[in-house]
């Protein structure tokens, strides 16, 4: 097994306390603030940082803070919603696909530069792995693209626990109100200039609509009661 940095190797060589980069990245990706406006915020608090230094933070540290709140993940339901929005990335749109169960705690979510059947076919392979089962009910829109994919790999005996597949306007209002969430703050977002950058930044925001919530165990860390930066600091250590 491949060892994970430490919280201090994690940030070794930053300029800046390791508590700070937490702070800007996570209020970054929680609430309907820019760059800038964190600048302001920071320098409040006697601080100076250029906003490119916290958008090269969001870059390099988002992908490991979801690791490493991944590790106390708790699983969904097997009844799945799945609906896509659509993220504009520059010039061009791009789909992200997501998907919740019966309470809405979300399941998976997947950034496409393509709406097709192997990307919808890609989601769903993902959505299986993290979860680490197949769902029993599957709800979609009426995109056929989705439904075809689906109905490939049962065919295919990849989705064998499936028993049924169906499409409900009113089932998948459920995940109609959960893109409202992440889509507000995609949304407020000016710096989605590239693919990958934007598939970074989503892997935040939806980080934190996931801890928002509680879709995480943390009754091993005994942190209720703590503040969010104490809760942070021993997932981070844990």
């Amino acid at each position: 097994m491949r060892n994970r940095p430490s919280k201090t190797d994690l940030f070794k060589g930053r300029h800046f306390e390791q508590e700070i980069i937490i702070l800007c990245v996570r209020w970054y990706l929680r609430y309907k603030l820019s760059y800038r406006d964190l600048v302001e915020m920071m320098a409040e608090r006697g601080l100076s940082v250029a906003h490119t230094t916290i958008l090269r933070w969001v870059q390099r540290y988002t992908p490991e803070f979801d690791k490493r709140w991944s590790r106390f993940a708790a699983q969904a339901g097997t009844s799945w919603r799945m609906d896509k929005i659509y993220v504009r990335i520059r010039d061009r749109w791009a789909c992200l696909y997501r998907a919740v169960d019966s309470s809405g705690k979300t399941v998976c979510f997947r950034l496409s530069p393509r709406r097709n059947v192997a990307s919808a076919k890609a989601f769903f392979r993902k959505a299986v792995r993290s979860q680490g089962r197949s769902p029993d009910t599957v709800t979609l829109d009426g995109y056929a693209a989705s439904h075809r994919a689906v109905r490939e790999l049962q065919q295919q005996g990849r989705r064998a626990n499936l028993r049924e597949l169906r499409s409900s306007k009113y089932l998948n209002n459920l995940i109609e109100q959960e893109h409202r969430n992440v889509k507000s703050r995609l949304d407020a977002m000016l710096g989605l200039k590239s693919f990958a950058s934007a598939a970074t930044t989503i892997r935040g925001v939806e980080l934190m609509h996931r801890i928002r919530k509680g879709q995480f165990d943390l009754r091993a860390l005994a942190t209720q009661g703590q503040t969010p930066s104490e809760v942070w600091a021993a997932v981070l250590v844990a």
